[in-house]
């Protein structure tokens, strides 16, 4: 059939190759957005308007890390120092257990279980979460205010006088008296802007009513955060 075609074509004098090379079309223009195209969008206009949504309140905790053993990469110091004698080196310490507060927490996945939270790229705490690679949510209860803002603060012991023990699956502190905690593994980290979404695989979890470590008065009653107070929750009456 294509023969016969270009028997046909040649016949009636029609080129059967082209002419002249096709030139390819022109590569579209590349460049990067102008900042006079870009939507300005203020800080601090952005934090309250984002702050009409009201969210839980979690507190976010890791296992304490064990030190780097002495002639690891991580605590070797360098062998190339003066020859002058030196102080021996004092051994590595184990850093305690992690944790902040985060209020942006979220369910992602039912199959398999996946949990997220963001966290500055900022954080100091968030490194030592990394490199444990496990983590326990604990969802704080109405009555928790004050220990919220004990994790919100940097460079404290946040752990100083606050009860908890050891998550079943990953040993993360679970905090007494929280509503409800999920022990997860580090599955993923994604960029997002200045802040890092962590994406956990959720190996158990479980409430303060089922464990029988309830907060008393008010349990189960979660701790809200809107417009920058924490608040609770009064279930609607109405239909």
């Amino acid at each position: 059939m294509a023969a016969t075609v270009v028997r046909y074509l040649r016949s009636v004098g029609a080129p059967t190759t082209a002419a002249q090379p096709v030139e390819a079309l022109p590569r579209p223009h590349l460049r990067a957005v102008r900042e006079d195209e870009r939507a300005p969008v203020d800080s601090a206009e952005f934090r309250r308007v984002l702050g009409h949504f009201a969210t839980g309140v979690t507190v976010v905790t890791a296992p304490a890390t064990p030190a780097a053993p002495v002639g690891s990469a991580m605590a070797t110091v360098a062998t190339e120092a003066p020859s002058t004698p030196s102080a021996p080196q004092a051994p590595p310490t184990p850093q305690g257990p992690a944790g902040f507060a985060c209020q942006s927490f979220a369910s992602l996945s039912l199959d398999p279980p996946l949990v997220s939270f963001m966290v500055a790229r900022t954080s100091t705490t968030w490194p030592r979460i990394a490199r444990a690679g496990v983590f326990c949510v604990n969802i704080l209860g109405a009555g928790q205010g004050d220990l919220c803002r004990a994790f919100a603060v940097s460079g404290a012991d946040k752990f100083a006088g606050v009860e908890y023990d050891a998550a079943p699956a990953t040993g993360s502190p679970r905090l007494a008296g929280a509503p409800a905690w999920i022990d997860c593994v580090v599955h993923a980290v994604h960029t997002g802007g200045d802040h890092l979404i962590v994406v956990g695989r959720v190996e158990a979890l479980g409430t303060a009513e089922g464990s029988g470590k309830g907060s008393g008065e008010g349990e189960g009653a979660p701790l809200l955060f809107h417009r920058g107070a924490f608040g609770g929750f009064t279930p609607h009456q109405g239909k």
